[in-house]
């Protein structure tokens, strides 16, 4: 790698973080096209493990502002969390569909029917 894409590389990592991982706002910063991030994350593994920390890096900042809203009584906040981070206890919402009608037997093979049956038994 020559020394000019490694300083845009780094140039890169660095608008990367500035701009919490959004990337064409950082390839503007740097520079660069977007297509050299792309080609760069493609082929050079050490840059991909970067980038993917970065992403990390920005989850981490992003959960840390919405335990600051949940802290401040933020109700909208609180909702969100239990449903991505409680389902196991329960916070989900969920759609029930009932088909209490019979499926017409011509369209489907018995075969059909008996797997469909298996699926539905199994998940339910």
């Amino acid at each position: 790698m020559n020394k000019q894409n490694s300083t845009l590389k780094k140039a890169m990592l660095e608008a990367l973080e500035k701009s919490l991982g959004v990337v064409t706002t950082a390839a503007k910063l740097a520079g660069i096209d977007r297509g050299s991030h792309y080609n760069w994350f493609n082929e050079d593994l050490k840059y991909r493990n970067a980038v993917n920390e970065l992403e990390n890096l920005t989850l981490d900042y992003a959960e840390s502002q919405l335990h600051k809203q949940i802290k401040n009584g933020n109700t909208s906040a609180t909702i969100f969390f239990l449903k991505t981070k409680g389902k196991k206890r329960g916070y989900i919402e969920r759609q029930e569909i009932e088909h209490l009608g019979a499926m017409p037997s011509m369209k489907v093979s018995k075969e059909a029917k008996d797997k469909i049956d298996e699926i539905l038994n199994n998940e339910y």
